[in-house]
């Protein structure tokens, strides 16, 4: 028997006070700039235990506007931007060429909150986007190097066999450059803070960008 979704979904709760902490949110102490915020949110989440703190949704547009979604991993933010990698051929690196614009949400549910972060983003050198990829695991090294992102997968044996090639010349040869492989960073126009709170009167801190630097405002929950 299936299971009844829309019950299933009636049962849920957020925040449950044994598995979420909602702490105190002053907009009118926080820095003049996002990303000394982002950094203490970030460490914050961390020391609370949250899972996969650095995993965050980034939204791309295709060539016709159409939005598309995916979890990716955050490499680095600073002042150069906020930082992910793929593959240039990949759909999401395909976005970017056409439309090289993306927002960004993070979402850690054991403090309640979310950062959302949206602006033009542009590809680091090449030298850089290596290593980066070099700085990280074999595995990751070996997932580059199998290639192919998006593209139409034939069986699982081929996979397989592609996989296990990569995993050997990464344990082989991990400086193998992947040309494709692209480190691309987001410069933020716009940063928002959310916090949330036990009698849904959430915190909203939004800061834009200006020509003389930030702005920032509080928004209605």
């Amino acid at each position: 028997m299936e299971p009844d979704l829309h019950e299933l979904l009636r049962s849920l709760r957020v925040w449950a006070p044994e598995t979420t902490d909602l702490p105190a949110f002053d907009p009118a102490a926080a820095p003049a700039e996002p990303l000394p915020l982002f950094a203490r949110w970030f460490a914050e989440a961390v020391a609370a235990g949250q899972t996969e703190p650095h995993a965050m949704s980034l939204a791309t547009a295709d060539a016709e506007g159409l939005p598309d979604v995916r979890i990716v991993m955050l490499h680095g933010a600073d002042d150069d931007g906020w930082s992910f990698a793929t593959h240039a051929h990949s759909r999401k690196g395909a976005h970017l060429a056409a439309r090289p614009y993306a927002a960004l949400a993070f979402y850690w549910p054991v403090l309640g909150r979310q950062v959302r972060v949206r602006g033009p983003v542009a590809a680091a050198p090449a030298e850089e986007a290596q290593a980066d990829l070099h700085a990280r695991s074999t595995g990751a090294l070996a997932a580059a190097l199998t290639g192919r992102q998006s593209g139409v997968l034939g069986s699982a044996g081929e996979l397989a066999r592609a996989s296990e090639a990569a995993w050997e010349r990464a344990r082989l040869a991990p400086e193998t450059p992947v040309p494709s492989w692209t480190l691309y960073r987001l410069r933020p126009d716009e940063v928002e803070f959310f916090q949330g709170e036990a009698r849904r009167r959430h915190v909203r801190l939004r800061y834009r960008r200006e020509a003389g630097g930030w702005s920032a405002e509080s928004l209605w929950p």
